[in-house]
């Protein structure tokens, strides 16, 4: 995943003014929206405080809305707004496809990378993850 963000900040960061890493939030946003701030952070695998700085410059061009949630003054939820949507499918989503493209014609296969990947992030983000069970250390733990 790594390699692939590098890839993709290569081929976006000086394109039209969004970088990889807003790209990537924009996704997550679409996917999961309306989200808390800190519910983001945590999709993203980031710090609440580097989520509140990557909003700044969303929020100012239009692409983000963040508001009080109204269950809870103290949290802010987050929402894409029409130029943020726009801007992702404008973008990101072509990424995406030439990515995709380009790793199924070298022969990867993507599809199972993507299933693999989207399982684990749900068994790390679950009962399941690391230190879910009480049976003792995992035998690279123990020594």
């Amino acid at each position: 995943m790594m390699l692939m963000g590098e890839a993709a900040r290569r081929r976006t960061d000086d394109n039209d003014g969004l970088t990889y890493s807003q790209i990537r939030l924009l996704g997550t946003l679409e996917e999961i929206e309306p989200v808390t701030q800190h519910g983001l952070a945590q999709a993203l695998s980031v710090s609440d405080p580097a989520i509140s700085r990557a909003l700044g410059p969303l929020k100012a061009d239009g692409l983000v809305r963040v508001t009080v949630d109204p269950e809870h003054a103290r949290r802010r939820l987050v929402r894409l707004t029409e130029a943020g949507r726009t801007s992702f499918h404008a973008t990101g989503k072509p990424l995406d496809e030439e990515f995709r493209t380009a790793l199924l014609a070298a022969g990867f296969p993507y599809d199972r990378y993507l299933e693999d990947t989207l399982r684990l992030a749900e068994i790390l983000a679950s009962d399941e993850g690391p230190g879910a069970s009480d049976e003792g250390p995992r035998p690279a733990e123990a020594g």
